[in-house]
């Protein structure tokens, strides 16, 4: 089951100032990360099992939600890596 990727407006900008070939690249790895939320190297956040940080295809660090209940992953930051 593949969640649904969400990201807030503050995430949303972030991703849309990546080039065109790293946005492709961490779409990619956003995509994989919908088929495991909870997997691909993230880490729950102060306890938090829903509440994860993971860096995606060596592109950009997140920070971001899962939601079981509407499957839906919801980023909430997105910083673009040198």
């Amino acid at each position: 089951m593949s969640y649904r990727i969400a990201y807030t407006n503050d995430a949303d900008t972030g991703r849309r100032s990546l080039t065109a070939e790293r946005r492709k690249l961490f779409e990619n790895g956003m995509t994989a990360l919908a088929l495991k939320p909870y997997g691909c190297g993230s880490t729950s956040v102060r306890g938090d099992h829903d509440r994860r940080d993971a860096t995606v295809g060596n592109i950009a660090f997140i920070t971001y939600l899962v939601s079981p209940s509407v499957v839906t992953v919801t980023v909430v930051k997105l910083v673009p890596l040198p």
